[in-house]
């Protein structure tokens, strides 16, 4: 502890000038780089992280969202959200089975240690996405300048704008609205569109049948974005992937419940019963603690 405490003190020297910039870090997605070495004592090599990427970043104040189980909201939406990662944990060894209770053990305290000093938001049944993204969202409410995104889940760039931006520890690269064209064919503000058409098989959510990134970007590109798509079915085609674009009105809009975390993530924190005045408060007295 005497030797975290250390380096939470010179983190703070470091920084010299004081600054509202916030850096929010992905929690568990983060700690899974060390279990994918392999490592399973990692508390000391997260902080150090954390702080490193705050100082680069030049952020004084550090949020870390947690993931606590699945989010309530998605499951009541559509019971399938994310069933199908259990196929991956279903032929483990009992080896496996330890080595995954011994990490999450070790990454429950680390989060313990990490919100000694900085903020950890954290609530059951609740994605860290969400958390983030409302954070995010109210950017200004919360006295914030600009936010550093720390995850490799690219849907975390629904929130990248001109005050937010996204960098991923396993490409170690930068998302933001400057180099946005380097990484899609279409603007910032149509990627929700196109994940709703696409959909996210990691999280078991499924996109228009036939509709791949092809033919999602060139559907935005000729309509709009999803809505504009949604008002123009249903459209006269021989192609059976607009037959099924056609018959997939529901899907377009649960797809917008699911995956617009900038609409949606107030709602996704309130369903299992949690107070947003709560985090409110919490988030306004950490950024305004000097």
């Amino acid at each position: 502890m005497k030797l975290w405490s250390g380096l939470v003190a010179n983190f703070k020297e470091r920084i010299m000038e004081p600054n509202k910039n916030a850096l929010i870090v992905d929690g568990m997605n983060l700690a899974f780089r060390w279990k994918h070495q392999g490592k399973l004592d990692f508390e000391l090599d997260y902080v150090r992280t954390v702080e490193s990427l705050a100082q680069s970043y030049e952020c004084s104040k550090i949020i870390i969202a947690g993931d606590w189980g699945s989010s309530a909201y998605r499951k009541h939406i559509d019971p399938q959200y994310k069933e199908n990662r259990k196929e991956r944990y279903k032929d483990q060894t009992e080896q496996e089975k330890e080595d995954i209770k011994l990490f999450f053990e070790e990454y429950e305290r680390t989060l313990e240690t990490l919100n000694d000093k900085f903020l950890v938001l954290r609530y059951f049944q609740v994605e860290a996405d969400d958390l983030a993204s409302y954070v995010a969202v109210h950017r200004e409410k919360f006295g914030i300048d600009d936010i550093w995104l720390i995850s490799s889940d690219r849907d975390w760039d629904l929130l990248v704008n001109e005050n937010v931006s996204r960098f991923s520890t396993v490409t170690r690269k930068e998302t933001t609205v400057f180099n946005w064209d380097e990484f899609f064919d279409f603007p910032q503000e149509d990627y929700i569109s196109f994940k709703v058409l696409t959909g996210d098989k990691g999280d078991n959510i499924d996109g228009v049948p036939g509709i791949g990134p092809k033919r999602a970007t060139e559907l935005l590109q000729q309509y709009g974005t999803a809505f504009d798509i949604y008002d123009a079915l249903p459209i006269e085609s021989r192609y059976k992937y607009i037959q099924s674009l056609n018959a997939s009105k529901d899907l377009i809009l649960k797809n917008y419940r699911m995956m617009d975390l900038i609409s949606y993530c107030a709602e996704a924190i309130e369903h299992p019963g949690h107070s947003l005045l709560e985090i409110d408060e919490r988030v306004k007295e950490y950024i305004n603690v000097n």
